[in-house]
């Protein structure tokens, strides 16, 4: 947090010690002004980036005994307002690797979501290291709730996703998946057959609220949800 602030502590720590020292008025305010802004700080993402960027060019550089400019460009944010974008920046990042031509394949790109998953469902052991991800729905979450899965989008439709995506040739880009690369679910030694057997619920999945369509899209927006289970029911 101190990196963070770049040099400003003084009069804060002024304010902090107030039962100790007897701090001016306006000392005192202006310290106030500053802490809120800390405050502010400590979620706003851009921030945040900023701070990281700084903080790793200074390094980079100073590894590198060089001067300049190391970034690229100043960090951007987009809004991911639905489903399909949310999957679509996720293959984007997955397949970065590949793109860069330093992987041949999304399961083999080092410090990627996707070469996570795809160890787990070849059920191989974790690194203790690895950070934890927002399950998709497989034999292990098929009756998890809603929000506790990205968008309830199966794994294996996913690992599909990106591995025909990746084949894709692009004028832009150095690399993509070979056309002569087997399909992702033979790479991984994926059963389809058992794959779908066990993707059946093991028990039917009671709905959270029951009524008319309209009703239960109202009931979805109150509640915060994309998606409300038992709209099958509706006109039963």
């Amino acid at each position: 947090m101190v990196s963070f602030c770049f040099g400003r502590l003084n009069l804060c720590v002024s304010l902090i010690t107030v039962s100790l020292i007897t701090v001016g008025e306006a000392e005192s305010l202006k310290a106030e002004e500053i802490v809120t802004q800390w405050r502010e700080r400590l979620y706003d993402l851009g921030w945040f980036m900023k701070c990281l960027n700084e903080h790793l060019a200074r390094r980079a550089n100073e590894e590198d005994c060089c001067k300049g400019r190391f970034w690229e460009s100043r960090y951007k944010c987009q809004a991911l307002l639905d489903e399909q974008a949310v999957l679509q920046c996720m293959a984007y990042v997955d397949l970065n690797p590949v793109r860069a031509d330093m992987a041949a394949t999304p399961e083999q790109s080092d410090y990627t979501s996707i070469q996570q998953r795809a160890l787990k469902t070849q059920g191989k052991p974790e690194q203790s290291n690895l950070p934890r991800l927002l399950a998709l729905v497989d034999a292990e979450t098929i009756n998890a709730e809603d929000e506790d899965t990205i968008c309830r989008f199966r794994l294996m439709d996913y690992l599909e996703l990106v591995d025909s995506t990746g084949r894709a040739v692009r004028d832009d880009k150095r690399g993509a998946i070979s056309a002569q690369a087997a399909g992702v679910l033979d790479r991984l030694g994926i059963d389809e057959r058992a794959w779908l057997a066990h993707m059946r619920p093991k028990q039917r999945r009671e709905p959270i609220a029951l009524g008319a369509l309209e009703k239960l899209k109202e009931y979805a927006a109150m509640t915060g949800r994309k998606w409300v289970s038992g709209q099958s029911l509706v006109g039963w």
